[in-house]
């Protein structure tokens, strides 16, 4: 490639129902993308799983159609890194084919986790930074180990979501430092396997299924021949370790400094802030490192934009075609004004930190409601939950005065006035939508010695599009109605455990 002939870096984002490729200039412009939705299957109640040949096939396709979007030489791109949801559990067999994949919805292990909790919630959070909980990874295999034991004994290596595409591009079985400690299977603050704690987790015995630990922007491979002629890459590419994606998206909106907050309104209601030393505390979900002295203490849960995303998918779109059903739903806002007696709504349709029983539902609705009012109460709910969490982080010791947000949710200019108002805080939205490809980018020019370090990545290629101020009066009006949604929360915990009980029955 002659020496004077533009550079790009490629992002690629797997999230749990849409897989991203990305390609970006040394500047942060975005030159092309293309996503694919994949499919999810849910052949129990609680399971969530997807089909990884569906998952390679997707990046392939997205990859391909990116590069010719571009219209570029691919041996222009520098480098190539992936970010991923975490947590969940992917397995391949002994001959590397796919054997298991769950995504980080999934609440099978709930069990697992209250009896992990109970014998070893002390060790395991001295350990690991984290208390057991239904999806995590290690809670997964366990589950898996009491329940399927014959999938352990077919299982050859360990691996998160992002890092199977990462095996499909280089041939490398790895998986970076901030993904295995974003799913607790890393001793902290060290950032190590280690025995003792898979034996915690009741994992004795396989630690071989866990692939070699890298950096994120570590080179972890280069694009296979057989890769390149599937996707459209060029053989040689330099793939880098790449990010828990929760983590790439604060770095691709900037977040790279300590101290700062970022908010992720996703498929998971992500709150976290950046620290130099890990917090030890029982009551923030947990501590992820991606470098030295650089911890991401957060406090998250699977009840933020995902909730939009069921009520588009089961309301807005059954029976009927939208063009933009998102659109729609934005429409039917506009047409009512916030009240005092505005139905609620709990964001739990994914179950809760508080409690995998924890089940969503409108209350307080009345004839003269209507769906506008009933879309008022999810997106109201959602925001709720984000300020649960960055209370708590508050409590931990965060001191937070502004924070920005990033992921779809951050597309919804109600939504992002909600949250300044509901949290009293100014709220900047990142200028590029897509964060999570632009992190992964970000660590892959880092590890290809295109920029020092995340810093002078983030100065380059990272910008602010607009920042949200809170107004006095709606934020009364939210202090108000959070009080209320979470009494009510606390009066519905006796239903919820009962109904949960039925099922078990």
């Amino acid at each position: 490639m002659p020496a004077d002939e533009k550079q790009y870096l490629l992002g690629i984002d797997v999230g749990n129902t849409v897989i991203k490729a990305v390609l970006f200039d040394l500047d942060g412009e975005r030159v092309a993308s293309y996503a694919i939705d994949g499919q999810s299957t849910t052949p129990e109640p609680g399971h969530v799983e997807r089909d990884l040949e569906e998952l390679w096939r997707n990046a392939r396709e997205a990859l391909q159609h990116c590069i010719v979007e571009a219209g570029i030489d691919p041996r222009q791109i520098v480098a190539a890194g992936c970010a991923g949801h975490g947590n969940g559990l992917y397995l391949l067999d002994h001959d590397d084919r796919p054997l298991v994949g769950i995504q980080s919805l999934d609440t099978r292990a709930a069990g697992v986790a209250g009896e992990l909790a109970a014998a070893h919630g002390d060790a395991l959070h001295a350990a690991a930074l984290q208390e057991p909980w239904p999806s995590q990874t290690p809670v997964l295999l366990a589950w898996m180990r009491q329940h399927r034991p014959d999938v352990i004994e077919r299982a050859g290596t360990l691996l998160m979501c992002k890092d199977y595409i990462t095996f499909k591009l280089t041939g490398q079985k790895v998986s970076d430092i901030s993904d295995m400690s974003g799913a607790g299977l890393l001793k902290m603050p060290e950032c190590r396997y280690d025995d003792e704690l898979l034996a915690l987790y009741g994992l004795a015995g396989l630690r071989t299924l866990l692939p070699r630990l890298v950096d994120p922007t570590e080179i972890a491979g280069t694009v296979t021949a057989d890769a390149a002629a599937q996707t459209g890459l060029a053989e040689g590419t330099p793939v880098v370790g790449g990010l828990f994606d929760v983590i790439a998206s604060a770095l691709g909106a900037g977040v790279v400094e300590t101290g700062a907050t970022s908010i992720i309104a996703g498929t998971w209601s992500v709150n976290q802030y950046l620290a130099e030393e890990p917090v030890v505390n029982r009551d923030v979900l947990m501590v992820a490192a991606f470098g030295p002295e650089r911890f991401m203490i957060m406090d998250n849960s699977a009840t933020s934009a995902s909730q939009l995303e069921w009520y588009v998918r089961e309301f807005v779109e059954r029976g009927s075609h939208h063009d933009d059903p998102f659109g729609f739903c934005h429409l039917r806002l506009a047409e009512v004004a916030p009240r005092i007696d505005d139905p609620y709504f709990h964001p739990y349709l994914y179950g809760s930190p508080q409690g995998a029983e924890h089940r969503a539902g409108f209350n307080g609705v009345a004839g003269w409601h209507g769906e506008g009012h009933l879309i008022r109460a999810l997106f109201e709910g959602v925001v709720f939950e984000h300020r649960r969490h960055i209370e708590r982080l508050r409590d931990a010791g965060a001191q937070i005065d502004k924070a920005t947000l990033s992921g779809g949710g951050s597309r919804s200019a109600v939504w992002g006035q909600m949250l300044a108002d509901c949290l009293r805080l100014p709220i900047a939205v990142a200028a590029e939508d897509e964060t999570g490809a632009l992190g992964a980018a970000l660590s892959a020019g880092v590890g290809a010695g295109v920029f020092p370090d995340y810093e002078a990545a983030a100065a380059r290629m990272t910008r602010t599009r607009h920042v949200y101020q809170p107004d006095a009066v709606m934020s009364a009006h939210y202090d108000r109605r959070f009080r209320v949604s979470r009494d009510l929360a606390t009066v519905l915990h006796g239903f919820w455990d009962a109904q949960h009980q039925d099922a078990q029955s």
